[in-house]
Order: C-alpha cells, then structure tokens, then sequence
C-alpha cells in the first residue's frame, strides 16, 4: 500500500490512478487529518508527501512520521513545488528518503518509488554487524550505538549497511548516489552529505566509525 497526501485534488487523483494501473494498491488523501486516521488502520510500504498542506505542513507530518515507532523506517518521498538547495537539505534532514519537484513525470515517480521499494526489500538480505559499540542488524532493522537503540530512516539504514558490510572501502559522492538511490540524484551530491551528516549525529560516539577521506569521499 502507498499512501499520498496531497492537497491539489487533481494531482492527487491523478498519481492514485497511475499508482494503481502500475500494479501497486494507492489511497490518496488531501489532509494530514485523513493520513493520521488511515495510519490507524494500516502501516503503508511508502508515503508520497507534498510540502504545502493544509492543517500542517508536510516537513511537520514527516517529523512525526519518523518519531512514530511504527512508521520511523517507511520510506517517504517529498513532492513538492519547492525545489531551492535549501527546501531539499530541510526534508532530507527531517528524514526524507527522496525528493521530486513539482512538476514531475508520472513514469519518473514510479520508477523512483520501485526503485526504493527493491532497496527496502533487500535491507534484509544482509548478516549481522558489529564494529565496536555498534551492532546492525538489516534482517530486523536493529542499530545500537553502546547501549542504545538508534531511529534511522531507511535512507540513513541502507547508508550505513553499505558502509558497515564494505568497510575499509572509500567511496565517493557519485559512488554513493549511484548504491543508493539508484540512479544520479539530479547531481545534487548535497544528498550525500546530508545523510552521512545525520548519520553521524545520530550514531552519537559511534558515528566517529565513519570517516571522511578528504579529497576522495
């Protein structure tokens, strides 16, 4: 199931038909009021979020979306009219895995919402990892740092299960992008930095595990 909240009733009926004639199940909403009901009764695979909401804006929902323990690791994807370097680095920050701006090609969607749903489902085809005080586990989606449980979502995840199962590799921005997300991110390589730079807050000591070759990545 995808969830939508979009307030344009016309883009919102519009990408819930195309969702649902592309082999997914779709319900669209036009107010964070309905998707918190919704919520209630079923835990989506991915939620497509606009910014410019009634009630409450789209980077509140998706706060609240990460600190609800049953929905902290579904994969979002803002759309949004916004597109400034500093709209994307806010919803990314706030725990975004994607971004597409408005207006945006149908086909393109679907394929970055596939794209993100193959990476969910291969979160859990990894073993177990333990690097100092940090433990992963992708099969369970389990992060300790020392003795404490630590939210990612899944972009910030599958960051560092790539990092932790290839340790000792350097990799670049593009390398990283390309792992990832699964294709060139509109060569906003900003993405990059802003994942490893929650990842690291969020890790706490651990996040010093990650390390900055300079020059190369």
């Amino acid at each position: 199931m995808i969830y939508l909240l979009e307030d344009d009733k016309s883009i919102c009926n519009f990408v819930v038909y195309a969702l649902n004639n592309s082999g997914f199940e779709a319900e669209g909403f036009e107010r964070p009021s309905q998707l918190w009901q919704a919520l209630e009764r079923t835990v989506p695979e991915l939620v497509l979020l606009d910014i410019m909401l009634p009630e409450e804006d789209g980077i509140e929902v998706l706060r609240k979306l990460r600190a609800m323990p049953k929905t902290s690791s579904v994969p979002v994807i803002m759309l949004t009219a916004k597109a400034t370097e500093y709209d994307r680095v806010l919803g990314l920050d706030s725990g975004a895995d994607d971004y597409v701006s408005k207006p945006f090609g149908i086909m393109e969607l679907i394929s970055r919402i596939k794209a993100l749903l193959r990476r969910t489902s291969r979160a859990a085809d990894h073993g177990e990892y333990t690097v100092g005080e940090l433990y992963v586990c992708p099969q369970k989606h389990i992060v300790r740092a020392g003795d404490r449980d630590v939210t990612l979502t899944f972009k910030e995840f599958e960051l560092l299960c790539l990092l932790i199962s290839e340790r000792g590799t350097v990799f670049n921005r593009d390398q990283i992008l390309q792992r990832i997300w699964g294709y060139s991110f509109d060569g906003e390589n900003r993405t990059v930095d802003v994942h490893i730079r929650t990842l690291r807050q969020k890790l706490g000591k651990c996040g010093d595990l990650i390390e900055t070759v300079r020059g190369i990545g």
